[in-house]
């Protein structure tokens, strides 16, 4: 990601000092560096209603005012729940609370008096990072929405597909990354004789007529290598000694990790003769 130098520019930034002088200083600077959103108060019980309300890309915020230090807003701003990142630097002349300062949620610190060249430097960099930081953020919120709604179109042509499916067959299935049924449709206890307990497996009962196990093998065959198969016919031979042929179609099911998760089909019994 690459940040264009007019959104750095146009990132807005609240001054909170309560030395006029310092605040009409950095006014100065920003506005020489061509920064065009730039605010201050010089009330500190202002900064978190401010901050609410114009969401802030980066705060100058001095440590020492009256009434309510520095690391008092910081608390304050950490209580602002459409935002978790705490975009601040800090401005103080005491060497010993940068420390504490970075400890308490800041992101940088500025020491005063001012350097002109580490203010503007310091600055910017806060920037593109808390830009950058936004960006990311809305990407994912937007990659989110994206999978979201690709899993509900999804869900909808799965569920078409299976309403289609069921009608142009005799009956639907699915089967687990096991074998064991988990769905089915249609007649297919009395046209294959095979008994679904609570949709977790299924069994062919004793006394069932007899299949045709090398056409059968063939089947678990392509099923074992997860290929798909379409109209693969198998029979057999029922205890009047009549004949029954079946015809199916199956395809593969994949999760979004790509990991084998079952088969899904259709079949039909083809008439007598075929």
């Amino acid at each position: 990601m690459k940040l264009a130098a007019s959104a750095i520019l146009d990132a807005g930034i609240l001054i909170v000092d309560d030395q006029e002088s310092n605040v009409r200083l950095l006014e100065q600077l920003l506005g020489e560096a061509g920064y065009t959103r730039v605010s201050s108060t010089m009330n500190p019980q202002e900064v978190c209603a401010l901050h609410r309300r114009n969401a802030y890309d980066l705060i100058l915020l001095d440590l020492q005012m009256p009434a309510l230090d520095g690391f008092q807003v910081m608390e304050g701003l950490k209580t602002n729940e459409a935002d978790g990142y705490l975009p601040v630097i800090v401005l103080t002349a005491q060497p010993g609370h940068k420390l504490r300062a970075l400890q308490a949620g800041a992101k940088d610190f500025i020491s005063k008096p001012f350097d002109l060249v580490e203010v503007r430097t310091r600055i910017r960099n806060m920037l593109e990072v808390r830009l950058l930081y936004k960006m990311l953020e809305s990407y994912s919120k937007e990659l989110e929405k994206t999978v979201q709604e690709r899993t509900a179109e999804l869900r909808e042509s799965e569920a078409r597909f299976r309403s289609l499916t069921e009608l142009a067959s005799d009956w639907y299935w699915e089967q687990d990354d096991a074998g064991n049924f988990t769905r089915v449709s249609g007649p297919v206890l009395e046209m294959l004789g095979i008994r679904v307990d609570s949709l977790a497996g299924a069994r062919t009962d004793a006394g069932m007529p007899v299949w045709n196990e090398s056409e059968r093998e063939v089947l678990q065959t392509m099923i074992a290598a997860r290929q798909p198969f379409l109209d693969y016919a198998f029979s057999r031979v029922n205890a009047d000694g009549s004949q029954q042929v079946f015809q199916v179609s199956g395809e593969p099911m994949f999760d979004q990790s790509c990991r084998f998760i079952g088969y899904r089909g259709i079949g039909i019994e083809l008439p007598r003769g075929k």
